[in-house]
């Protein structure tokens, strides 16, 4: 990371000694990235994606008139990535209009119980290495994810206050991970236990019934919503002054044919502070989300509601886009709060094959914790469903009352292209070892 961070000083340095006056785009510029990474148990990962913007005239330039996402992307032994994404104020006129259509696989999808400290996470588990090692899957499962999503917003008061509005199509096709394909190639201490061997927490709680047999196989989840979003950033790609708050209610409603019949609420503020004109800024987020009524599918409940979904997924709490840093998934419960604190520092800026360029860094720090509890058992019942006694414990499983905040912080890099078209990478350490170590995150956008 430091060799990574020193090279992008150092680029910035030469490359800022030949700025120029920013140039005005028109008409369709597009950016692309290719995705190579490997994953010992997921294997390579390949594909690319691009992002392709229509200025027009030029004269509304940053801002796009149209905007289209592709992805596609590959892990050898399975799980993958397929979106395109549209964006527009154009389409409709008076109406931002956001569509994505999304098919995600992921032959290991985290799993670590529900309400963030209450329920353990033993790294020794899934640690190959160490005497206590169960599988490197013992805290997965695998998950098949089609999504189709309109998003609306329009204007209530001049460009300030907005309405919006959207339906989210789901569906979410779960099972145990499929030890047998991700073995191929594998010998030795390298093959995975088989789940009759090692079961994993995923099909451990189905056994003690804290996941019903209506839920395990995962399902439909059709949802609605509307709220209100009022919006007085100066740009929307990374904003430099500004407030960017919005109340959301979601819905899933029976007569849609859904699983569930629930009913959530989101609230998020933004805030955006400018420090040094055009170069550095201050930015927050804070976050509250909500059941309000009925039962959500367990499967449902890592979903972050918002009035706009911003990358392929929009998951948590831990990982890339709330708690960089923590794992993936690790803080799931009926209520949440988030907050996310940056300090971003546009360094160079400068121009390359007829586009604009700037390079950022970002200093980081996350937290959050559940504040709703999903109903799951109580030490009472452990009894009920483990093992008789000296097979296994139940404070291998639960500790029951320990949530509290959880803490990540870091740095991270950015490379804009026109200022819409804008590479992340993040590199996020926990506070806690109960959360884990330490991840990098590779994507698009700012976090907010």
């Amino acid at each position: 990371m430091k060799q990574i961070l020193l090279f992008f000083l150092s680029l910035g340095i030469i490359t800022s000694l030949f700025a120029q006056e920013e140039l005005t785009k028109q008409g369709w510029n597009f950016g692309a990235l290719p995705t190579i990474t490997f994953d010992t148990d997921l294997g390579f990962q390949y594909g690319g994606l691009i992002n392709l913007y229509h200025y027009g005239d030029g004269s509304r330039y940053p801002q796009y008139n149209h905007s289209i996402y592709l992805e596609v992307s590959r892990f050898t032994k399975g799980s993958g990535i397929n979106r395109i994404y549209y964006d527009s104020d154009q389409l409709l006129p008076g109406i931002q209009t956001s569509v994505d259509l999304s098919y995600l696989s992921d032959k290991a999808y985290d799993f670590y119980g529900f309400n963030g400290y209450d329920a353990v996470v033993n790294k020794d588990w899934f640690d190959d290495e160490a005497e206590s090692y169960r599988s490197r899957m013992f805290y997965k499962y695998d998950r098949k994810m089609f999504r189709f999503k309109v998003d609306l917003q329009g204007k209530l008061s001049r460009d300030k206050l907005k309405w919006i509005g959207g339906i989210n199509l789901l569906n979410f096709d779960l099972d145990l991970v499929d030890i047998d394909q991700l073995n191929k190639g594998k010998d030795g201490n390298d093959l995975l236990p088989s789940h009759d061997e090692e079961p994993g927490l995923y099909q451990k709680y189905q056994e003690w019934g804290i996941i019903s047999e209506e839920d395990a196989n995962g399902g439909f989840v059709p949802t609605l919503k509307g709220g209100i979003v009022f919006d007085t950033r100066d740009n929307q790609p990374n904003p430099m002054k500004g407030i960017w708050t919005e109340a959301v209610l979601l819905g899933s409603p029976e007569f849609l044919g859904g699983e569930g019949n629930f009913a959530k609420l989101s609230l998020i503020h933004r805030q955006y502070f400018t420090i040094v004109p055009n170069d550095l800024s201050f930015v927050y987020r804070l976050a509250y989300q909500a059941t309000l009524a009925g039962d959500v599918p367990f499967y449902y409940q890592t979903q972050m509601i918002t009035s706009v979904l911003k990358g392929a997924s929009s998951e948590g709490l831990g990982g890339a886009n709330s708690l960089r840093g923590i794992r993936r998934n690790r803080v799931v419960g009926d209520a949440y709060f988030l907050g996310n604190v940056e300090a971003r520092w546009k360094f160079a800026r400068f121009q390359f094959i007829n586009n604009n360029f700037y390079l950022g860094l970002n200093a980081f720090a996350d937290f959050g914790r559940v504040t709703d509890k999903i109903d799951v058992i109580t030490p009472a019942e452990y009894a009920t469903f483990l093992p008789a006694a000296g097979a296994q414990s139940a404070n291998d499983y639960f500790d029951d009352g320990a949530e509290e905040m959880h803490y990540s912080f870091g740095l991270g890099l950015r490379v804009a292209m026109n200022q819409n078209f804008i590479i992340r990478c993040d590199y996020g350490m926990a506070a806690d070892a109960r959360d884990g170590d330490s991840g990098v995150y590779i994507g698009l956008n700012y976090l907010f």
